[in-house]
């Protein structure tokens, strides 16, 4: 089920990249960013609320509580990146740059999470890294 869900998650990453393309022509990229992260927001907590997980709020632990701050943090660093990055330049370009997070995921995944590094995984952080010189080239 996770591979459904990431394939899902990929082709509605390609449409974000097109639609935000688009949306971002002539708007200031923080104001878009911005936008964009208050739909993101309710359709989030739509889905907790649908869902009925507010309850678990309580549940989570703090160092949960610190490293999703973080990771939101993170986010939205990303996120302003993106649509400056988006707004500047061809998202046939910039959207191959910013899938090296694929390779930079595995490398940090590996160093602060202790998780395999296989020869199959360099190989494919080698062809990702390829890929996206090729496409940005």
């Amino acid at each position: 089920m996770w591979f459904i869900f990431a394939l899902l998650s990929a082709i509605f990453a390609a449409l974000t990249s097109i639609l935000a393309k688009v949306g971002v022509e002539g708007v200031n990229s923080n104001l878009a960013t911005a936008i964009r992260t208050v739909v993101v927001i309710v359709m989030a907590w739509g889905m907790v609320f649908l869902t009925n997980a507010q309850n678990g709020i309580s549940e989570i632990s703090k160092k949960s509580w610190l490293f999703l701050i973080l990771s939101g943090f993170a986010t939205g660093a990303s996120w302003l990146c993106y649509y400056k990055a988006l707004q500047l330049g061809d998202a046939s370009k910039v959207v191959p740059v910013d899938k090296l997070s694929v390779v930079i995921t595995s490398v940090l995944a590996f160093v602060f999470l202790h998780e395999q590094f296989t020869t199959k995984s360099l190989i494919g952080c080698i062809f990702i890294g390829i890929g996206t010189l090729v496409m940005v080239l």
